[in-house]
Formats: C-alpha cells, sequence, structure tokens
C-alpha cells in the first residue's frame, strides 16, 4: 500500500513464446527467467498482492514453488501471439473484483534486471503525480536518434525517418526521446478499465537506465542478461 491506495501486481506469463521458446521458464543465471520478477515483485514495499497470470501448467507450477500466488488459470483466447498486453491485465481484474485495489502494475517477466527500487519509485511517481498511468522508459541516446535512423526500400535505398533530419542539430540540442522498456506499466485501476491501455496523453514516465532495461525477446538477448546478472 502507497498513501492508502492498494496496488495489485500482475505477471503475465504465457507458454507459447514463438522467437525464444518457452523463454518465461528458461534458467537464467540459475534460476527460471519468470523467478527474477518473482522476487523483485516480493521486496517491494508497496505491492500489497502479487499475482501469475497464465494458461500454462508448467509455467503455474513454477510460478508456485517461488511463492507467487495463481488464483486462476488464464483461457487459451487470451494466451495467443496478437493479444494486446491490457488484456490479460483486464482479465485479472475482472477475475478479481469482489477484492478492492486502486492501483494494478504489469510486470513482464521477460525484464528481469528491473528492480523493487525501480517498481516502488514508479507507483511513487504516479501516484505522487496524480497521473492515471505511468509506465517505464530508458532515454535514447543521442547517437541513436531518430535524426539518424533511415528507412531502407525494398532495392536497399536510404529514406530518412524524420523528415526535419536536413536539419542541422548539435547533440545537446536534440529534442528528449525515450522508448518503452516494457519493464513496469502502473495505471489507476478504473481508468485502466475505461481506457483499456497503459498509454494516453495522460500517461508519466519513469526513466530507467540501460542496463537495467532489456526486454528478452532473442537468444542474444537472454545471453546479454545473463551477462549482465553475473556482473551485478
Amino acid at each position: 500500500m502507497y498513501n492508502d491506495k492498494k496496488i495489485l501486481a500482475v505477471i503475465t506469463a504465457r507458454g507459447g513464446s514463438k522467437r525464444l521458446l518457452r523463454k518465461n521458464i528458461r534458467l537464467l543465471s540459475g534460476k527460471p527467467l519468470i523467478a527474477w520478477t518473482i522476487e523483485e515483485g516480493k521486496k517491494s514495499k508497496y505491492i500489497d498482492s502479487l499475482i501469475l497470470s497464465s494458461e500454462d501448467e508448467e509455467i503455474i507450477d513454477i510460478a508456485k514453488k517461488w511463492r507467487c500466488e495463481v488464483p486462476f488459470v488464464r483461457n487459451l483466447e487470451l494466451s495467443k501471439d496478437n493479444v494486446p498486453a491490457a488484456e490479460p491485465v483486464l482479465h485479472a481484474l475482472d477475475m478479481l473484483k469482489h477484492k478492492q485495489y486502486d492501483y494494478v502494475v504489469l510486470l513482464q517477466p521477460t525484464s528481469p534486471l528491473r528492480t523493487a527500487v525501480d517498481i516502488d519509485e514508479s507507483l511513487a511517481l504516479c501516484i505522487n503525480s496524480r497521473s492515471p498511468a505511468c509506465i517505464s522508459v530508458t532515454l535514447i541516446d543521442k547517437h541513436k536518434h531518430l535524426f539518424n535512423m533511415y528507412k531502407r526500400d525494398i532495392v536497399g535505398k536510404l529514406q530518412p525517418v524524420d523528415k526535419r533530419q536536413n536539419r542541422v542539430y548539435k547533440k545537446k540540442d536534440l529534442p528528449e526521446m525515450v522508448f518503452v522498456n516494457g519493464a513496469i506499466f502502473v495505471a489507476e485501476i478504473e481508468w485502466f478499465k475505461k481506457n483499456k491501455t497503459f498509454i494516453t496523453y495522460e500517461t508519466n514516465s519513469y526513466i530507467m537506465p540501460n542496463e537495467r532495461s532489456i526486454d528478452i525477446d532473442t537468444d542474444y538477448e537472454f545471453k546479454l542478461a545473463e551477462c549482465m546478472l553475473q556482473t551485478r
């Protein structure tokens, strides 16, 4: 609880990952990938309930072994590739509608380097700023800025992504840009139910450093996360 606001955290983990098979339970530095998120969620000072949403029996069994509550089994329709990330969270809120929470936090297991401090600071920022939602982001390096990016056509020729690329900028004058790193999504529940998304013009942002912002989708990212954990 934070400022008398009761907080539910939902870890969403489906079994059908395509690019990296069974990634949510693959061992990362000696633990199943999902265990890293469970551990940090349980360390949070503000989360009142931490639950798993999954359709996969093996993922559910492993989550229970790591002392994560599993109050229901997600239906298969909500575990397909094209389902928006918000849908399993809305389903979880519906399944737990008999319980009273003020805020919900989505924690995806593919962000194993996110810490309990990151979670708590995101929650505090959201509630203290009176924002209906807050998500974690990472600053884009000025050397990798949109002004340095190009679209490549079918024959390999380049077109600028941003039409302002022909303007001359000093790096210090480039506008600040961020990308959504997928680690933390916070929202006031009634607002979230109405909007069915975490990201609107009202959403605030919590900046996380690059070294904690790896979002695992490939074998390379998995190995990179393992290196980071071994040196942390």
